[in-house]
């Protein structure tokens, strides 16, 4: 899963935090002293207005940049002249975004070749370069540079090691018949479309996309509708969750606060800022939708039909989900299928609940040194496990779609659309919101975050899920009991 707990998400989006927290700061103030009317007109004046400008203002050169590139790989030039215009493109939108320091991503894609050109005649590429990627980065974020600066390009490191790291295990297995050339690599690394925002494809999927599919209404279609969405989830994180919520529930209200119920409004709160959270990923996930598609990228090809399907996040499933399992899936589509394809499948000799650690601690360590994500993905790494085995040992037992996954309408289970099957999974389905909002409680905004000390990062974890009693640690526990007892 991508739990970018603002990993992938606040990394690329920095800049855009740091103005949409400055835009909304004084609206809570304004809750008390106006009308339910005068109220709605200010959010809408002082926030979603301002959001939605500023943003366009951050990015409209990215997408300028990805509608030429589409125009270039649909030109006659030389396959040699369009990679090299994607590596123009893409260096030109790190500046933007990093300025000078792009020069780290700069590196680490030519430590990257350099170690696929050295060895290019080994068969274990892909365990090697991982090693040496995850030890960049963390004396990247341990000795070369201040933390809040390394933290900014986080988003777009984690793009270029993913790819690196996907195309040695395609070597390795056959998927890629060649070390590709110095500008094959290095279009595929910096194609514009992926390498600000995401989100990771590969490289079979860049050299597909290099064709230059002609224009069509249903491309057009895709990036609309994708931009739209990415806007909505933009307004809900920065607009309506942060101050609609406490506006209808008034919890910061001194009367609530002070009452018997403040168990309930820690609760309250902690799932306003999971809302929050959860929508600024969603926007990540739609806006490199748009990005990688306004790129041409992002397609399926049956026979002549083309199909622009690039899907990164599915919010629905993520908002209300069947289970934990379904929800680090959807969070992140492209990522959760690298590390399924390249992490999971690789450590599965090692057994299933190794596989799963080894790719939890691997997402963690592609995110960086953070003790809140890791503390996060190492308990997602256990969430997942147990519910997944729990809820297969049930459907053993009971002969009922009670999966983490949906079972096929032709599956060999008895029971299927009984109400008590209904019960069980909306019972895993309400304990996933549970989880999800215990969880996702310790991430704050991303500016505020990432200017925090290590320490204070820890400590105020720690406070968070200690003010939630550790309740999704002791949820976790008990299913692992009643999974003992079931044996």
């Amino acid at each position: 899963m991508n739990v970018n707990a603002k990993t992938l998400s606040t990394a690329s989006s920095w800049k855009l935090g740091q103005i949409f927290t400055s835009i909304c700061s004084d609206l809570y103030g304004a809750m008390g002293a106006f009308s339910r009317q005068k109220f709605f007109q200010e959010l809408f004046r002082g926030c979603l207005l301002p959001t939605a400008q500023q943003g366009l203002e951050q990015v409209w050169q990215l997408l300028l940049i990805c509608l030429l590139s589409r125009l270039l790989w649909m030109s006659g030039l030389p396959s040699f002249l369009k990679h090299l215009g994607t590596v123009a493109g893409g260096f030109y939108s790190l500046y933007l975004f990093f300025e000078l320091h792009m020069i780290w991503v700069v590196l680490l894609s030519l430590l990257c070749y350099l170690f696929l050109f050295l060895c290019r005649h080994s068969t274990i590429r892909g365990t090697f370069l991982s090693i040496t990627v995850l030890i960049y980065l963390l004396l990247g974020e341990l000795h070369m540079m201040d933390t809040t600066n390394w933290h900014k390009m986080r988003g777009s490191q984690m793009v270029v090691a993913m790819k690196a790291i996907s195309l040695a295990f395609d070597l390795d297995r056959g998927v890629v018949t060649s070390v590709p050339s110095p500008v094959e690599f290095m279009g595929y690394i910096y194609f514009v479309g992926t390498v600000i925002f995401g989100p990771w494809i590969s490289f079979n999927s860049y050299k597909e996309a290099l064709e230059g599919r002609r224009l069509s209404f249903s491309w057009f279609c895709k990036v609309s509708v994708s931009w739209v969405k990415s806007q909505i989830c933009l307004v809900i994180s920065n607009c309506v969750a942060p101050y609609l919520f406490p506006y209808f529930i008034p919890v910061y209200g001194d009367k609530l606060l002070r009452s018997k119920k403040r168990r309930k409004i820690r609760w309250l709160l902690a799932y306003e800022n999971t809302t929050s959270f959860h929508f600024s990923n969603f926007f990540v996930g739609y806006f490199s939708e748009t990005t990688a598609t306004l790129a041409g990228a992002g397609f399926t090809e049956e026979k002549e039909n083309l199909k622009w399907d690039l899907t990164v996040s599915r919010p629905l499933s993520v908002e209300f989900p069947r289970s934990m399992v379904e929800v680090v899936t959807s969070w992140n589509l492209p990522m959760s299928r690298f590390l399924h394809t390249y992490v999971f499948k690789s450590a599965l000799k090692f057994g299933t609940f190794s596989a799963v650690m080894v790719t939890y601690t691997a997402c963690a360590f592609l995110h960086g040194l953070s003790f809140h994500l890791g503390a996060v993905l190492m308990s997602l790494g256990f969430i997942t496990y147990i519910e997944h085995v729990l809820r297969k040992r049930l459907a053993d037992v009971f002969n009922a779609c009670v999966l983490s996954k949906r079972c096929q309408p032709n599956c060999s289970h008895r029971h299927k659309q009984e109400l008590w099957v209904y019960v069980v999974n909306f019972t895993f389905g309400a304990l996933a919101v549970v989880h999800l909002t215990y969880l996702g409680s310790v991430f704050n905004s991303s500016v505020d975050y990432m200017e925090q000390e290590e320490d204070d990062a820890t400590h105020h974890t720690i406070q968070k899920w200690s003010e939630l009693s550790w309740t999704s640690h002791w949820l976790t526990f008990g299913c692992w009991v009643l999974y003992r007892l079931l044996l």
